[in-house]
């Protein structure tokens, strides 16, 4: 793709980089056939090539962005299926980042557009404002059909009973079992600790088991691909992050940052991407994302034990767009799954997002709700006992349309090796 941008333009490390990505796009329209959007909609603006054109001509040109380019810059997923089709190496993630930040910047949303997008910037990366919010979601379920569609949304993704706070929540040190073989850093995360906290819970025992010494590093949290996602600064969350962990590193070493939520995992390993232009952070946030394992990509890595309790149940496995696309994992989980006596079943479609995508199920609910129907169709056709997946967003996206438990990988991989039995197998 030629692209003209001038020279004081590419003065600047962002439109240097939405350069490369653009020229390194050759029009071939692979991607049109694997994008979610564009397999619903049907609109060349809907997929990532119409988009491509759509952000290149709002850079080159140096102009806010209009209205046209926000519709269909907010329907994209971020689900990456595009960057594992493209023969051409486009990095599309970086590109449409940069995006939704000039977006950001530069257009004028409706106030309450405006307002709820803020809302959810603010509340969903803080754990206590979040329970908060969830407590509060019960007030308003009863008159939910009054609602409009996005607070409808949210309200029906809210939990009907509110998980007890996990004993293990906070900064804290969890040594290994017998010999220690590794020491390893969690994020313990958002959102996830406060919908799931058995998945934390889990991840840590089966670590401890393998002979990890894990630490929940003190002033870590959020990763910020929330914030990141809808345009907003992320920059805090992420600083905080790499400082905390900056400190483990000194103070003990770590072998591992272990995250088991795909979506903050992709966010993570990019932190040496996102820093690369700071003198202060940018070889910290390099050896921060350099560090950054998915938990299963980490238990392969070390070998799981035998399994100790004989399942034999059908796991179909739902992968992650963040984890597939976005950090190339994909056959670990599965190996796992079969090493630990579960029989793998992989549903068609499986490259599709299931239309969770951060906040894109609340934000986009008409698309979401499409997405999700379609996936669930092609998990139940296998009939399975369970359904495993290694993000929260996609368990609580899918868990809403299924009878069918939905639980995280570790939670089936900790039971195998000697944990509980997960809650809702019970």
């Amino acid at each position: 793709m030629q692209t003209h941008f001038s020279l004081a333009q590419l003065a600047d490390s962002d439109i240097s980089e939405a350069d490369k990505i653009l020229r390194a796009c050759v029009h071939c329209g692979f991607c049109t056939a694997t994008c979610p959007t564009y397999v619903l909609l049907g609109d060349e603006r809907d997929s990532p090539r119409g988009r491509i054109y759509l952000i290149k001509e709002m850079l080159e040109n140096d102009r806010p962005a209009d209205a046209e380019t926000v519709t269909h810059i907010d329907r994209c997923l971020t689900c990456l299926s595009c960057m594992t089709t493209c023969p051409s190496g486009v990095h599309y993630m970086h590109l449409v980042d940069q995006a939704r930040h000039r977006i950001e910047q530069t257009f004028s949303r409706p106030l309450p557009d405006r307002l709820f997008r803020r809302l959810l910037g603010f509340v969903l990366p803080r754990p206590e404002m979040f329970r908060l919010a969830l407590l509060a979601s019960r007030l308003g379920q009863p008159l939910g059909f009054l609602l409009p569609s996005r607070l409808k949304a949210a309200l029906a993704l809210a939990p009907a009973l509110l998980p007890a706070r996990s004993p293990s929540e906070g900064p804290g040190a969890f040594p290994a079992e017998g010999v220690r073989r590794r020491r390893v850093a969690l994020l313990e995360g958002c959102a996830q600790k406060v919908l799931a906290p058995q998945i934390n819970e889990a991840t840590i025992r089966l670590l401890t088991r393998h002979g990890c010494d894990v630490v929940v590093a003190r002033g870590s949290g959020c990763c910020g691909a929330l914030t990141h996602h809808l345009g907003q600064d992320a920059d805090g969350f992420a600083r905080a992050n790499i400082e905390a962990w900056s400190q483990e590193i000194k103070a003990g070493g770590l072998d591992a940052i272990i995250v088991n939520t795909s979506g903050c995992g992709t966010t993570v390993k990019d932190y040496g991407f996102m820093f690369r232009d700071d003198s202060t952070l940018a070889e910290k946030a390099k050896a921060v994302s350099a560090l950054a394992r998915d938990v299963s990509e980490f238990l392969v890595e070390i070998g799981l034990q035998p399994p100790r309790t004989p399942a034999g149940l059908r796991v179909a496995y739902h992968s992650a767009c963040s984890l597939q696309h976005g950090q190339k994992v994909r056959e670990q989980p599965k190996r796992l799954l079969a090493e630990a006596g579960f029989t793998v079943l992989e549903p068609t479609e499986g490259h599709l997002c299931c239309g969770s995508a951060g906040t894109y199920n609340i934000l986009q609910p008409e698309i979401a709700l499409q997405l999700r129907d379609r996936k669930v169709a092609n998990i139940e056709s296998l009939a399975p006992d369970v359904i495993a997946a290694g993000n929260i967003g996609c368990i609580t996206q899918i868990a809403s349309a299924t009878r069918r438990p939905v639980v995280h990988t570790v939670e089936l991989l900790d039971w195998a090796t000697g944990g509980p039995k997960p809650a809702n197998l019970i």
